[in-house]
């Protein structure tokens, strides 16, 4: 069962993949917002989520079987790995932010800012795609994975499931560490990408083993997430003179450095 799970969730880890090896343009004004390499990677996305559809229900039942829902391990794991997608993934986006702005860290500071940005561009976009779609959550019924009713959403969270949140903002964070770290260091891709796209899988399969999303809503939300994180690296690199940057960047109190608990990371200080 896990290494099917495995098959289907792999998608995502490859096609973010590609996402992340798009970084390595040069990015200026002139970069496009979107190109046709974006178009293909989210219609493989969107394909993806499809062939993952015909097996929600399969999935489903398999991680809902009473030996693995009563192993304590999985369960503590399953706890973690949605923890880390939210809202660990903010608060760790706020606190490189304020680590970068603290100790003078330019490139520091960018990545928590776009981080932060990433995080809740994606997490409005999945609000409202939840709300419209009203899909009915697998705890509800298990053998019911296409129950979807227009704007059912509204106010009720057992009909919320398509997208999931947590993947949606575990793979927007992923995607920006990636790329930043990328840009700062080509061979990162081969430690930092594995490590970041991996536990945001993971934070989707502990959505699915909660049994409050379908495979197939862990794929969507793994696409809006890396696409969204693609999307504000892009955008933000190559218009360095944007509102956002200029506000949180450059305005207000920088602490100096006091050679105190802090430590100073002059090996990637711009």
């Amino acid at each position: 069962m896990i290494q099917a799970i495995s098959r289907v969730l792999v998608m995502c880890l490859m096609s973010s993949a590609a996402m992340q090896a798009q970084t390595a343009d040069t990015l200026d004004a002139n970069t496009p917002s979107f190109t046709g390499r974006d178009a293909l990677l989210l219609g493989g996305f969107a394909l993806g989520a499809a062939v993952a559809a015909p097996a929600d229900k399969y999935f489903a039942r398999e991680l809902q079987e009473t030996s693995r829902q009563s192993n304590p391990w999985l369960r503590n794991a399953a706890t973690g790995f949605r923890i880390l997608g939210h809202p660990g993934a903010l608060v760790t986006g706020a606190g490189i932010y304020l680590i970068g702005r603290i100790d003078g860290q330019r490139r520091v500071t960018d990545l928590g800012l776009h981080s932060v940005e990433a995080i809740v561009l994606a997490s409005v976009l999945t609000g409202a795609l939840k709300t419209v779609t009203g899909r009915a959550r697998p705890k509800l019924d298990i053998e019911n994975s296409t129950s979807f009713e227009l704007f059912r959403g509204f106010g009720n969270d057992d009909f919320r499931s398509f997208p999931s949140g947590h993947t949606t903002i575990a793979f927007a964070f992923a995607s920006i560490v990636s790329s930043e770290t990328l840009r700062w260091r080509s061979g990162s891709r081969w430690v930092v990408g594995p490590i970041m796209y991996g536990s945001a899988t993971l934070a989707g399969v502990s959505r699915m083993y909660d049994n409050e999303h379908w495979v197939s809503d862990v794929v969507a939300g793994a696409a809006i997430g890396t696409l969204t994180g693609l999307k504000v690296f892009r955008y933000q690199h190559s218009h360095p003179g944007n509102r956002l940057d200029k506000t949180f960047l450059k305005a207000g109190i920088e602490l100096p450095n006091t050679g105190g608990w802090m430590p100073h990371l002059s090996l990637i200080k711009r």
